[in-house]
């Protein structure tokens, strides 16, 4: 791992309007685009913290351009306490951090934002404790869904599973029809999830994601930094 970087990482101020973040520091302001071309839920199982640690910042090195902590076996405290470490690393990177489901870690941290899935908090009550300068994902897995979700506040969507996955004990696949469906019905960015990675997401060609939501693909991998390379190019040519 980078220890200088990791030590290094600036606070940020963060803006969120339809379509972009802006990201202001200490000592100047930047503006990046709200990118999910390449979006990266983190999984820490079977991992120490050192190499949890040294795969997220060598994904982020290799072209990760969102990055969401989900972590459903920790406790509140231990939760906390990965998420401000993780967050020095996506400061020092420029890199949106958003925190699945959990709004009081994601505040306490103050990370970019939060994604809500459908049995987590509504996306109406997501926004009003986050507030209008933060990032909002929601899962949609169906048009009404999806087109319910951006009206409630939702500035990105994660669709799918395209794929079964292992990451999740159930399940429910999502075709690619219906993606391209959803993409069709609203006007945020839409990412594919579920099961993908460089040899089976060109599938997605021509359905109108703006990118790809991975997690073993990048990692369970031994070369994190070269997956989430390989990955983002992947994600590029697919939204060509």
């Amino acid at each position: 791992m980078c220890k200088r970087k990791f030590m290094e990482a600036k606070v940020f101020k963060v803006t969120v309007m339809r379509g972009s973040v802006h990201m202001q520091s200490d000592d100047k302001e930047e503006i990046m685009k709200f990118d999910l071309t390449l979006y990266l839920i983190s999984d820490s199982t079977g991992l120490t913290e050192d190499e949890f640690l040294r795969r997220i910042e060598q994904a982020l090195q290799g072209g990760v351009t969102l990055l969401q902590i989900r972590e459903k076996n920790r406790t509140t405290l231990e939760h906390y306490e990965l998420a401000k470490k993780v967050k020095k690393l996506t400061d020092a990177y420029q890199i949106p951090l958003i925190i699945d489901d959990r709004v009081d870690i994601a505040l306490a941290v103050d990370a970019q934002g939060v994604h809500v899935g459908a049995e987590d908090m509504p996306v109406r009550e997501a926004r009003r404790l986050m507030g209008p300068d933060k990032i909002i994902g929601a899962t949609a897995k169906r048009v009404d869904t999806a087109m319910q979700a951006e009206a409630d506040g939702a500035d990105y969507l994660g669709v799918g599973a395209i794929y079964p996955t292992t990451t999740k004990v159930k399940t429910v696949i999502t075709s690619v029809e219906t993606l391209q469906d959803i993409c069709q019905h609203v006007s945020i960015p839409v990412g594919a999830i579920g099961g993908l990675h460089a040899e089976n997401c060109d599938i997605l060609k021509g359905t109108g994601i703006q990118g790809i939501c991975v997690v073993s693909a990048i990692m369970k991998q031994k070369d994190p930094r070269t997956a989430a390379k390989v990955l983002k190019e992947k994600a590029l040519a697919i939204r060509k």
